[in-house]
């Protein structure tokens, strides 16, 4: 972006829930990015352990708002871009750390297509941060509602140093444009943790556009800094969510494959693994994702989005 070019207000929302330092910590990094033109949104998302006051007092620009209660990641992020004014908003996981031009080429690459909806920078490890997270992603396999992370864990040589197209952008840092998102909705609020970013970008690509993954952006990731590492909670709605997917955006004949493979294969494969290794907590965690599904199984309010209303 050369001198001559104009500077397109973006709007940076991101989530705190129980980690204002934390928080803190990735809105320092934001201080020294070279980009003029930003706004930071913060949704404290009804944190009952915490001093979110703290991110206030030492980023008195930062516009901080409250939940009264936990809307999960999907909520807090569409309420965050419902207070939003900028052309562009960048979702951006509280427990991330920029570089500080990262935000150029995310912008530039929005700018310069009119079809790509969604762009994600190179994410890296901040504990290992020679090592890839993310430089783009492989499509959702239909039967297994899985995907791989291209890229992941592998030391960064260089070897992804090209934007491409990617099947998803990454929920931990991705960008839109306002009009993207008056067009096809915001995240699904069904959702709560985990996917949410992936079925929405499959909405976006049924609606034509494309998603790149940018290599000369750059930030940091710490990670399950909220939900832990392999934690109940986060085994609960990270297979909720992924069966949840499978619901909402797979259709006939690969539905009732995936189906028969889920009930089949996956669920006792899984269940086995947890019975084995002894680990009962994680156990219960799964079943009760999978028997969420069959109390809501005729729920068609699992189906729908919300939309931003200016």
């Amino acid at each position: 972006m050369n001198s001559t070019s104009t500077y397109p207000l973006v709007s940076i929302v991101t989530v705190n829930y129980n980690h204002s330092d934390v928080t803190c910590e990735m809105l320092q990094s934001l201080s020294r990015i070279t980009y003029p033109n930003i706004e930071i949104i913060v949704i404290d998302n009804g944190s009952p352990d915490d001093n979110p006051e703290i991110i206030k007092e030492r980023f008195p620009n930062v516009i901080l708002i409250f939940n009264p209660i936990n809307l999960g990641f999907a909520g807090a992020n569409n309420y965050g871009i419902q207070h939003s004014k900028g052309d562009y908003i960048l979702l951006l996981n509280n427990d991330t750390e920029v570089d500080p031009g990262f935000l150029e080429p995310l912008v530039r690459k929005m700018e310069s297509d009119q079809s790509i909806g969604a762009v994600s920078p190179k994410i890296r490890y901040y504990y290992k941060p020679d090592t890839i997270q993310y430089a783009g992603m492989t499509n959702i396999n239909t039967y297994t509602v899985r995907s791989r992370a291209i890229g992941f864990r592998e030391k960064d040589k260089g070897q992804y140093d090209k934007d491409g197209i990617a099947a998803y952008a990454h929920g931990a840092a991705m960008m839109t444009s306002r009009k993207v998102l008056h067009e096809i909705g915001l995240m699904s609020m069904a959702f709560f943790l985990y996917y949410e970013e992936l079925d929405w970008g499959f909405r976006l690509r049924k609606a034509g556009y494309k998603i790149f993954y940018v290599h000369n952006s750059i930030i940091f990731h710490k990670e399950s800094v909220s939900t832990g590492k392999m934690s109940p909670l986060k085994i609960y709605y990270l297979n909720r969510s992924r069966l949840l997917y499978f619901r909402r955006n797979v259709n006939g004949y690969k539905l009732i494959i995936g189906i028969l493979f889920q009930m089949f294969i996956s669920i006792p494969k899984n269940s086995l693994h947890y019975l084995i290794t002894g680990k009962f907590d994680l156990l219960r965690a799964y079943l009760k994702a999978v028997l969420w599904h069959v109390k809501n199984l005729f729920n068609k309010d699992l189906y729908g989005h919300p939309y931003l209303i200016k």
